[in-house]
């Protein structure tokens, strides 16, 4: 692998990035198994734009070289409390072949940047008990705070 090849990095998408979202997806799809979720019903061209062009959706595409070998896809939530926002990352995953290798880091290290020009306070992520890589990776990066986390489905009457 040339030198060139070897420098990971993170780059924000913006409302023109749509095809590079497009390939996050297949990243999250084969980096998570599950095409299904990921690449079964594709949104269209127009909802990406507009997804990107939003204010509270983050897309940051991790790089080796000129390809895309990661994703991070996160929402910045405003408070209420206090004129302040709060950063939380839905989705973060690296090609196996790329791991251990930065992606990841240099994709957190771009969101940091993000968060700090947004005025954020925290970035905040969740790891799934036994995802050791991914504990490893953000007991690196931050502190971890053991919380429960509950899913809640919206009521049938309201669809």
């Amino acid at each position: 692998m040339s030198t060139e090849a070897m420098v990971m990095r993170g780059l924000t998408l913006t409302a023109e990035d749509g095809p590079t979202l497009r390939a996050l997806l297949a990243v999250f799809a084969n980096a998570f198994e599950d095409q299904d979720a990921y690449l079964r019903r594709p949104p269209s061209d127009e909802y990406l734009k507009d997804l990107l062009s939003g204010a509270s959706f983050i897309a940051i595409a991790g790089y080796s070289g000129e390809s895309v070998v990661g994703g991070l896809a996160g929402y910045e939530l405003r408070k209420f409390e206090q004129e302040r926002s709060e950063i939380y990352i839905y989705d973060l995953a690296v090609l196996e072949e790329y791991r251990r290798r930065g992606v990841a880091t240099a994709m957190i290290e771009t969101l940091k940047e993000v968060a700090a020009k947004r005025g954020a306070y925290v970035i905040y992520v969740q790891a799934d008990y036994g995802d050791q890589a991914a504990i490893a990776l953000y007991t690196k990066l931050g502190t971890r705070e053991d919380v429960m986390h509950f899913d809640i489905p919206p009521s049938p009457s309201a669809a």
